[in-house]
């Protein structure tokens, strides 16, 4: 190969990398120009909390506070709602509005969903905000996701200790809810114990694939249920 080849060559190989790059800044700004824009955003996750091995952890680190023992220290909970939230296909939007406060009647009224004061700010300020609903709105849209869930029967009063793997709690959600696919559920463990099954949404509230999510599962061979144990 002459000089004034290897010279083509190699300004060729750079025009390509440059391209290529400029492709994936354009997509970056793309992503970014609608990064935590209320409302703009491609699906919901549906985060279903395992109570009782959050209030394990809880009693484990000897730090509950209020918030935690209006959740373990009460009636007894099997799978509560850590959040809906809002997905891009990669990657969430967040605190799209910070200066947005939650009315105490809304926080007091999804108690019963989701058994944490603390807990129902929180995902308002972080989740909700992202949403391009209002407060009431958001919340009334958690409510019908998670009543278009159902939750295995032999997991609502689990009286003792469950060793099971993931893919057999995905499994048992998949057999009692019709047309959810493998594909839009995803099981997430902290440590040796069950944390979450999260399940996937369109706008909409069907359920939908989410590869991403699928991609943060859990990757053990099995967990560990707590039981249900009243307060």
């Amino acid at each position: 190969m002459g000089r004034t080849t290897r010279v083509f060559a190699r300004f060729g190989t750079l025009f390509w990398v440059a391209a290529i790059a400029a492709g994936a800044t354009g997509s970056a700004s793309a992503q970014d120009r609608r990064q935590n824009t209320p409302g703009e955003f491609d699906f919901y996750v549906l985060s279903l909390s395992w109570s009782p091995s959050f209030c394990e952890e809880v009693a484990e680190r000897g730090n509950g506070g209020r918030s935690q023992q209006a959740q373990c220290g009460g009636r007894p909970f099997s799978f509560v709602v850590h959040g809906l939230w809002p997905q891009y296909e990669r990657g969430f939007p967040e605190y799209c509005d910070r200066d947005s406060w939650l009315d105490r009647n809304i926080m007091t009224s999804m108690l019963d969903l989701m058994p944490a004061p603390g807990l129902i700010f929180n995902e308002w300020k972080k989740h909700g905000t992202c949403s391009g609903l209002g407060p009431r709105g958001y919340f009334e849209t958690i409510r019908k996701a998670r009543a278009a869930v159902k939750i295995p029967p032999e997991f609502i009063d689990l009286a003792d200790p469950k060793t099971i793997s993931p893919t057999e709690i995905e499994d048992a959600f998949i057999k009692v809810n019709p047309g959810l696919p493998a594909a839009a559920i995803a099981v997430t463990c902290n440590r040796s114990r069950l944390s979450e099954v999260r399940i996937c949404m369109g706008k909409d509230l069907q359920f939908r694939a989410c590869d991403e999510i699928d991609r943060r599962a859990c990757r053990r061979d099995q967990v560990t249920m707590p039981p249900v144990r009243g307060g």
